[in-house]
């Protein structure tokens, strides 16, 4: 969704768009099928992830979070987005799910 100059990019579950299942594996694959799934939504819209300003991270266990953490870090250079990280029920075989918000002049 934009809304002037933000973009708005609900949660991305790990779904591998060809197959349009939920890849279940480990949350270092997870989280870069998420992260390539909302590149490929920040690219048809014309921005990438140096303009993301703020990421909402679901995760259904905090202990995640480092492995979570090297490979969503691999996305970002320069300064990284604000970013909060919660631990929750998710879709059954999801271990992450994102949302960010984008901003571009």
């Amino acid at each position: 969704m934009q809304a002037g100059k933000f973009l708005f990019v609900s949660g991305q579950l790990p779904i591998d768009p060809k197959e349009g299942k939920i890849i279940t594996s480990t949350i270092t694959l997870q989280t870069r099928q998420v992260m390539e799934n909302i590149k490929a939504i920040l690219e048809a819209a014309n921005y990438n992830f140096g303009n993301v300003i703020q990421a909402t991270v679901y995760l259904t266990s905090m202990a995640l979070f480092d492995e979570f953490n090297k490979e969503y870090a691999k996305y970002f250079s320069g300064e990284f987005p604000a970013r909060v990280a919660i631990g929750a029920e998710l879709k059954t075989g999801a271990l992450v799910e994102i949302s960010i918000v984008a901003y571009k002049d």
